[in-house]
């Protein structure tokens, strides 16, 4: 995401060792900051580790999926299979219920699954999928999970504090996001917000992880305020800078701001003629996809190019259409929208191209 100067500004402090006094504080209400986001209370904690989405994607399969049980995980885009892919690195036994990418999941086809197989005892959600932008039945997912049983995995990653969350009302057990998506801080911190009673119950889970073990992560948090590994001390204070700059916005208000920019978006790509891949009704209002233009001048890597020298970034596509990725996450305001397009625009009249 785009953070604030001020953000980018936390990270200069001085000199601190992991393990000073201070840090224990920071850190210990960056955990309870990051809860009360969620709409947690007391029976929810929250656990740090060092490193990108992928770590805590990592613990979660590698510690709540107990010896000779399936975790289940709902696949529609590249990150569904990333789960995928880190059960199968542990050899955890896993059921792939999968769509295709950018396609809506059919409940009745997960509930038919979870009936079937009563060996499953994890299921795993992407919330928003950034494959495509699409996001997924949260609630609804998780009433299915409760029904048959099983504990609730949900990645949060690029919907934590962009898109209205009650964790509670969710059913998730585990609910995972990242310090440098929607809550706008920078990259370096992930984090595992648990259920307490869920996170005890795999106290004596094998350990398949010296360092993304996720209770043997918390206990130590709980007993000395630490980690047991040295999270980026700088990261910490902008994430602190990004919450506080959350609450200041209002979790509502940077829905809104964010449903805003999207719209403008949206509508200002149909009217330079792009064809977008999903439905409306599908899309996050966070992370859409376009499809490139026929004309052969086109050109991703020269549009990207052009828009980068102008202070934009774009990512090219996950999809086997020919297809580009645009997100309004971050401290990004109507303006800004304005002026991409504007750019947009002329990259498109300068290389002739036509949609």
């Amino acid at each position: 995401a785009t953070p604030n100067d001020t953000v980018k500004e936390a990270l200069v402090v001085p000199d601190m060792c992991a393990r000073e006094e201070e840090f224990v504080q920071v850190r210990s209400g960056i955990r309870r900051d990051l809860v009360k986001i969620a709409g947690g209370d007391d029976t929810y904690t929250a656990v740090l580790f060092a490193g990108s989405g992928t770590a805590v994607m990592d613990s979660v399969i590698n510690s709540v999926v107990p010896e000779n049980r399936k975790v289940a995980v709902i696949v529609n885009g590249a990150y569904g299979e990333r789960f995928v892919a880190i059960a199968g690195s542990y050899a955890i036994p896993n059921v792939p219920i999968r769509f295709d990418w950018g396609s809506k999941i059919d409940l009745a086809v997960v509930e038919e699954v979870l009936r079937n197989d009563r060996t499953i005892c994890c299921l795993v959600l992407v919330h928003h999928e950034t494959t495509t932008g699409i996001l997924n039945p949260l609630d609804e997912t998780g009433a299915l999970a409760k029904k048959y049983q099983c504990t609730f995995l949900v990645d949060a990653i690029s919907s934590y504090a962009g898109i209205p969350i009650d964790i509670r009302a969710s059913g998730a057990d585990f609910l995972l996001s990242t310090s440098n998506k929607c809550i706008q801080g920078m990259a370096g911190i992930a984090f595992v917000i648990c259920r307490r009673d869920a996170l005890e119950a795999i106290q004596g889970y094998r350990k398949r992880s010296f360092y993304l073990d996720l209770y043997s992560q918390y206990q130590y948090l709980e007993t000395t305020g630490q980690t047991p590994f040295t999270i980026p001390v700088q990261v910490a204070y902008a994430l602190q800078q990004a919450i506080s700059e959350y609450f200041e916005e209002g979790g509502t208000e940077r829905y809104r701001r964010y449903r805003e920019n999207y719209t403008m978006l949206r509508s200002g790509l149909l009217a330079l003629g792009f064809s977008l891949l999903l439905a409306e009704e599908l899309e996050s209002h966070i992370l859409l996809t376009v499809l490139e233009p026929e004309d052969p001048r086109f050109d991703f890597d020269r549009m990207h190019d052009f828009l980068y020298s102008r202070g934009f970034t774009i990512y090219p596509g996950k999809i086997r259409k020919r297809s580009f990725r645009l997100s309004v996450m971050g401290a990004i305001y109507p303006e800004d929208i304005r002026a991409f397009l504007q750019a947009l625009g002329e990259y498109l009249a300068a290389a002739n191209v036509k949609l």
